[in-house]
C-alpha cells in the first residue's frame, strides 16, 4: 500500500471520528437542556420553597447544615430536591414514626386493623415516602441532566482535536511522495566510507 494511501485513509478517518463526536456533542448538549428544563419545570409546579433563614425548623442541626444555604428559595434543581427530600422530609418523617419505614408501619397496621394511630401513621409514611421518591428522582434526573453537560463537553473536545490532527493529517499528506510505499523508505542513501 502506498504511504500517501494509508495516510490519505487515516486522516480521513480522523474527520468521521471528529464528525460524529461533533454530532454526540450536540445530542448531548441537547439531552442536559431538556433535563435541566424538565427538571426545573416539573419541581416549579410543586411549589415547594425551603424554610426562611431564622425560622425554627431550619434549627434541628439534622436539618440546618444541609438546608440552611437554600433557605427561603423555591425547590427548583436535582441538588436542592435531594437535599430537601433527605434532610428535611426524612428527618420530619423519622420524628414522626419513631424511625419506622413504610413497610414496617403497613406491617403493624395490618396486625391491628382497629388500631387508628396506626393506621395514620401508615398513610403518614406512604405521603413522605412518595414525595421522597419523586424528589429523589428529580436529583437522579438532574445529575444524568449534569453527566450529558460533562461528556457534551469531553465529546467537542474531542472532536476539536481529531479536527487539529486530520488537519495536520492534510498537511502531511502532500509532503509524501506518491510513489512511496508504506514501510520502504523514500530512497535510499548510499553509505560513505
Amino acid at each position: 500500500m502506498r504511504r500517501r494511501t494509508l495516510d490519505a485513509l487515516l486522516t480521513t478517518g480522523g474527520l468521521i471520528v471528529a464528525t460524529v463526536l461533533l454530532v454526540a456533542g450536540g445530542l448531548l448538549s441537547w439531552a442536559n437542556t431538556f433535563v435541566d428544563d424538565n427538571v426545573r419545570t416539573q419541581l416549579a409546579a410543586q411549589n415547594i420553597y425551603f424554610p426562611e433563614a431564622g425560622s425554627e425548623q431550619l434549627e434541628d442541626p439534622a436539618v440546618k447544615p444541609y438546608l440552611e444555604q437554600y433557605a427561603g428559595q423555591q425547590l427548583l434543581t436535582g441538588e436542592q430536591a435531594k437535599a430537601y427530600a433527605d434532610h428535611y422530609i426524612k428527618v420530619h418523617l423519622d420524628a414522626s414514626t419513631g424511625g419506622k419505614t413504610y413497610s414496617e408501619l403497613s406491617t403493624l397496621s395490618r396486625a391491628n386493623p382497629d388500631d387508628e394511630k396506626a393506621a395514620g401513621l401508615v398513610q403518614l409514611a406512604f405521603r413522605g415516602e412518595t414525595l421522597r421518591g419523586l424528589l429523589l428522582n428529580a436529583y437522579a434526573f438532574g445529575t444524568m441532566g449534569k453527566i450529558a453537560m460533562y461528556a457534551a463537553w469531553a465529546s467537542f473536545a474531542g472532536a476539536l482535536g481529531m479536527f487539529v490532527l486530520s488537519f495536520l493529517g492534510f498537511r502531511h499528506l502532500r509532503r509524501v511522495p506518491v510513489e512511496q510505499e508504506v514501510g520502504i523508505p523514500a530512497r535510499a542513501v548510499p553509505a560513505t566510507a
